[in-house]
């Protein structure tokens, strides 16, 4: 029994250390940026989402429209959505934004990168971690709620037309 637990102690000693040198590692890493004008195709793993790529079903997510009554530049409301879900913006280049966002106890790096599509009128989206397999969907989990802050955030900094009161006509 003694030796059960001294093993077991063991091999979470050695698992907590491997999550933290890893966690230091993502640290060091880079946003991934753009590959001819649009986001990064996601590695051969789980941990990563991406709305430009329809021909990999297995990481494509539905990009998020601009509502068409929002404000003409959506940047504002991506920076406060991003900064709201306690996310810190690495980079910003005309359509492009890039966020990180770091889990709390080992400290992993995911990335978050936008691409603003004025024409289709839609946010490309990827979300991806930088280091390890598996990410049990928190990317995915990500980008379903950057979509549903985004939405919220627009649609708070729309200036909402006032209706022309109504006149009496006597």
């Amino acid at each position: 029994m003694k030796t059960a637990f001294i093993i077991l102690s063991l091999l979470i000693g050695t698992f907590m250390i491997l999550c933290f040198i890893l966690g230091g590692v993502s640290r060091s890493g880079k946003v991934p940026g753009l590959v001819a004008g649009s986001l990064s195709a996601c590695p051969n793993k789980p941990n990563c989402v991406c709305s430009e790529r329809k021909d990999d079903a297995s990481h494509y997510i539905d990009p998020v429209n601009i509502p068409q009554d929002s404000m003409p530049d959506p940047m504002p409301a991506l920076k406060k959505t991003i900064r709201d879900m306690g996310g810190s913006i690495q980079a910003e280049n005309g359509n492009y934004l890039a966020a990180t966002f770091s889990s709390t106890i080992f400290g992993f790096v995911d990335d978050l990168e936008l691409r603003v599509d004025p024409v289709q009128k839609v946010i490309h989206i990827r979300s991806a971690s930088r280091v390890g397999y598996s990410d049990a969907g928190v990317n995915r989990k990500r980008t379903v709620l950057f979509r549903k802050t985004y939405l919220s955030n627009a649609a708070a900094a729309t200036p909402s037309l006032k209706a022309t009161p109504a006149r009496n006509e006597h």
